[in-house]
């Protein structure tokens, strides 16, 4: 019996719809290649076509004639047949897996490149995963597939994935709630004066108590508070705010089953604070609440970027660091970001649809007050939004 979290029902709904999308598109065969292996930016297709997931570390060193590719895996789609998943792995629990082929390599390149081979493949390939295969091996694939022409098709799957089934709906209410706490429990510690790493593993213990990851738990506070975070690498410090200074806080990361979710708060450690710093945040978290209530299907993405834009000019803000870092008032999030982006001087005919899954954001930031950011996850519905993130937005 298979122990993958989704029945086998809904992975085969997947590969006829990135079937039927091959079909569309002119294509017999596609290889999708994904990494994993303690990383999960560029986990999501394999994983929702196979739920395969590296448990190798992936800092492996390539070992010509041994080893490489260590952390990369691929799945191999030919139509009529069932998905083939070439693994970095020597051998896997196949109970955990959604598909029944699957060969092990310690050379996921040269694994792939056979595999094609014995099936007789050859001319216009679909690859998936240009935008983060090393040179090094794309350059090994060409080399031992001199019959296949490869056609650059990164958004095959991901175009696929980003309206959602009523099971991963259901994955993300549940992942919503776990990801609510933790924040909670993280502004709560952050209010309270906790150093910035104890209101951090507050909120780490409810993502994992729960069965979930998270990628970082950046916070700030203080003369930092104009920076993203305190402290670079782990996310948090090692003190804590003064009463009246701002703290900000985002929990990320794969917070279930490797799907992403992203809340972030503002508020003032020790009470109320001035007026200016809870204007500021009042603001900025209007202006997200602002957004999301115009939200719903049909509606063109670049409508609600021209919104953000007037209600943050109205709102008045300064350049900052946050905002140049995501010069954006959301993203879609699935198994990571996805599509759309609500980025600002994007043009786009894309439209909101039904079954969408997003983070909306924003940040303002004013000399002598602060830097305040706040974002909400939001389901797209029939007939606007849900909140996935039920977590408080205002701490006086």
């Amino acid at each position: 019996m298979k122990k993958t979290y989704f029945p086998q029902e809904e992975y085969e709904a997947r590969w006829q719809k990135v079937y039927d999308r091959m079909k569309a598109q002119g294509y017999e065969t596609a290889v999708i290649w994904g990494k994993s292996a303690g990383a999960y930016e560029r986990h999501g297709d394999v994983l929702y076509l196979t739920n395969y997931y590296s448990n190798l570390s992936g800092q492996s060193l390539d070992v010509p004639g041994h080893q490489q590719a260590r952390s990369y895996s691929a799945v191999i789609l030919h139509r009529g047949q069932e998905p083939e998943l070439i693994m970095d792995m020597p051998s896997y629990e196949m109970d955990q897996l959604a598909v029944d082929k699957v060969e092990g390599h310690t050379d996921p390149i040269r694994g792939v490149s056979d595999a094609l081979k014995r099936m007789g493949v050859e001319g216009q390939v679909a690859l998936v995963g240009t935008d983060f295969f090393p040179v090094k091996y794309a350059r090994q694939l060409e080399q031992d597939t001199p019959g296949i022409e490869w056609m650059p098709e990164d958004e095959l799957v991901s175009s696929v994935r980003q309206v959602k089934s009523p099971l991963e709906i259901e994955l993300f209410r549940k992942a919503g709630e776990t990801v609510s706490r933790a924040i909670t429990r993280l502004m709560e510690g952050l209010v309270q004066g906790k150093t910035e790493a104890e209101a951090a593993a507050d909120a780490a213990y409810e993502v994992t108590r729960d069965g979930g990851r998270f990628h970082m738990i950046p916070v700030s506070h203080g003369d930092s508070i104009y920076y993203f975070t305190r402290s670079p690498i782990a996310g948090f410090s090692l003190d804590g705010a003064q009463p009246g200074e701002m703290v900000r806080g985002w929990v990320y990361g794969a917070i279930f089953q490797g799907y992403w979710m992203d809340p972030g708060r503002t508020a003032i450690a020790g009470g109320r604070g001035t007026a200016e710093q809870r204007d500021l945040i009042e603001k900025c978290n209007g202006i997200v609440q602002g957004i999301i209530d115009v939200i719903k299907p049909g509606m063109r993405v670049d409508e609600t970027v021209k919104l953000g834009v007037r209600l943050m000019d109205e709102a008045g803000t300064e350049e900052n660091q946050l905002a140049e870092m995501f010069p954006l008032f959301g993203h879609g999030i699935g198994l990571f970001w996805e599509r759309p982006s609500l980025r600002i001087g994007l043009e786009t005919d894309e439209v909101f649809k039904e079954g969408m899954t997003m983070g909306i954001e924003t940040f303002l930031s004013r000399t002598g007050v602060g830097l305040a950011g706040y974002e909400q996850n939001i389901l797209v519905t029939a007939d606007g939004t849900e909140l996935l993130t039920n977590a408080p937005s205002i701490w006086w």
